[in-house]
């Protein structure tokens, strides 16, 4: 990472710990963080989509989209750019969670949720599901920085990344359902 963002990084993370973090909302963000582990959360809801027929391409589009994200974030990306987590740079920095990947840059939590959230903005029925969605994946990259695990910089990388994942999954989710289901569906 540049200096001049790992720097900016470190102030905003450090002041989030200082005057964001409380009694009242940790509980939550960490018990809503670790919904994420894994992508936990999104797949259980793009799974549930698939029961429900004016729903069923919307949770296609959203598990094609967090599987495109998967490799590109968790398989490519963190690898390669094998950035330390916070607490591994930051002098006395705690963090509220346990998180056994040493690598930090993009979050794929966050990039999970975008993706999901965008596949859902592109295919489900209702208004209401689509701003639901992009609030939880918004609350997801939030809750990364809340409790310590990533630096602003990793949190909006998985949010840009998962977005672009959400739209290609939402994509190629809908050239699939068009050749098995027909154009007209």
């Amino acid at each position: 990472m540049p200096s001049i963002i790992q720097q900016l990084d470190e102030q905003a993370l450090v002041w989030i710990a200082e005057h964001v973090r409380c009694g009242l909302l940790d509980p939550f963000m960490k018990l809503y963080t670790q919904l994420g582990n894994t992508g936990m959360l999104f797949i259980a809801l793009g799974v549930l989509m698939l029961c429900f027929k004016p729903t069923r391409k919307a949770g296609v589009s959203a598990l094609c989209a967090m599987l495109i994200g998967l490799i590109v974030v968790n398989f490519t990306i963190k690898p390669l750019v094998s950035r330390p987590r916070p607490w591994l740079v930051i002098e006395s920095f705690v963090n509220l969670v346990p998180e056994h990947d040493p690598n930090s840059f993009p979050s794929g939590h966050t990039n999970a949720a975008f993706a999901f959230a965008l596949a859902v903005c592109m295919a489900a029925p209702k208004r209401w599901m689509k701003i639901a969605a992009v609030c939880a994946a918004a609350v997801m990259g939030l809750s990364r920085l809340y409790v310590g695990v990533h630096f602003p910089s990793d949190v909006l990388a998985g949010a840009v990344i998962g977005s672009l994942c959400g739209l290609l999954g939402a994509w190629a989710a809908e050239k699939a359902w068009e050749r098995i289901h027909g154009a007209h569906e």
